[in-house]
């Protein structure tokens, strides 16, 4: 018999529905245990499958939360080389894409969605196009997880921007509790395009997740051609609520930066990314991590991909002002997990939309999270 009581679930989650469901029906609170470790620690999905209970209660959760014990369904799956992208829907009919990247060395990293559609219209980027639908449930972000478990690490960079999303914090405290997913802060990223008050919340209450900050131009008047928020958060606020996660967690904390040529990839832009990284508190935790920007429906049509040779210039002049860059690679090309298709192809032939949906910079739906 389970000993361990699980005590005050986050209200409004589908553990809080449980306990309350299972107190209701007169159920020992260890019912709530043998639950949760079936679905953490065995997979399970389904209330009939927990084997641990008693055939009637299965059958009384199932009438009451329905078969499975996640709101999301997973309705198409597209695998290429390392990468695996799965289209989920939601019992409202939302969907949202979520990609699993595996690398050589067998390490895997989760790339989640936080909203349906994004709100914050920044112009190289498909989602922004397709605007903000609705914020996801912490049930919703963390089920996404649990659809792929185990997983090594886990990105908050798919559709919409997290810490826009006062759900992200909830579901944060759920898969960084050793009694539920049990992942380590030090292995979750969230990224954001410069959302202050989130960054903030987010140094306060997770100090130990990693913080990605999308730069894309050290130059606030070009940055606020691509990312319209800066003008409500500029860029000297983030970072100096940048400069305090940093300090606080003493981690290494990465900037990103679309690199589009012609437009954002001179020599001098590169000195003034430098400049701008040299000024931090703790410039030595500071890693410049530089994206080739992918041509995205809905996009700003000047902006185009840089070459190869482009992008390496870029990177080498940072590393010879004396700042850690990399260029980042990229998953998911190989089956158009880069552009978000799999979600659009699906959208418009249930005549929802007429364009592509797209995540992330340069309007990926992909895990690009790896550096060289």
């Amino acid at each position: 018999m389970y000993v361990h009581v699980y005590p005050n679930p986050p209200p409004g989650t589908r553990y809080a529905q449980l306990q309350e469901f299972l107190a209701r029906a007169g159920e020992p609170a260890y019912r709530l245990t043998q639950l949760v470790r079936a679905v953490h620690d065995r997979g399970v999905r389904r209330f009939a499958d927990v084997t641990d209970l008693p055939l009637r209660l299965r059958r009384e959760l199932a009438e009451e939360f329905g078969p499975s014990f996640g709101p999301l369904t997973p309705v198409a799956t597209e695998r290429g080389a390392q990468v695996e992208k799965v289209l989920f829907q939601s019992a409202q009919g939302a969907r949202i894409e979520t990609v699993l990247a595996t690398y050589r060395a067998g390490w895997t990293s989760l790339c989640v969605s936080s909203q349906v559609g994004c709100g914050l219209g920044c112009t190289f980027c498909a989602t922004g196009a397709v605007g903000l639908v609705r914020n996801l449930t912490a049930d919703e972000i963390c089920d996404q997880v649990l659809h792929f478990t185990p997983v090594d690490s886990i990105a908050f960079m798919g559709m919409g921007e997290a810490l826009a999303n006062p759900h992200t914090f909830t579901a944060l405290s759920l898969l960084t509790d050793p009694r539920y997913h049990r992942v380590s802060p030090r292995r979750v990223t969230v990224s954001t395009v410069g959302f202050a008050p989130g960054m903030r919340r987010l140094t306060t209450e997770f100090p130990h997740v990693n913080l990605t900050l999308s730069v894309h131009s050290a130059d606030e008047e070009q940055r606020a051609e691509l990312i319209p928020l800066q003008r409500r958060f500029p860029l000297a606020e983030c970072l100096e609520v940048l400069d305090e996660h940093t300090v606080t967690g003493g981690r290494k904390t990465y900037l990103a930066y679309l690199l589009a040529g012609g437009y954002n990839d001179s020599p001098a832009h590169a000195r003034a990314l430098a400049d701008l990284v040299a000024a931090r508190r703790r410039p030595e935790l500071f890693h410049v991590s530089v994206i080739a920007y992918n041509e995205a429906a809905g996009a700003r049509p000047d902006l185009r991909r840089p070459s190869a040779a482009g992008v390496e210039e870029f990177v080498a002049a940072l590393r010879a002002a004396g700042i850690r860059a990399t260029r980042r690679q990229q998953f998911g090309r190989d089956l158009d997990a880069a552009c978000g298709q799999l979600h659009a192809r699906y959208l418009t032939r249930n005549a929802s939309i007429g364009r592509t949906a797209g995540t992330g910079p340069g309007g990926r739906t992909s895990l690009d999270i790896t550096d060289r």
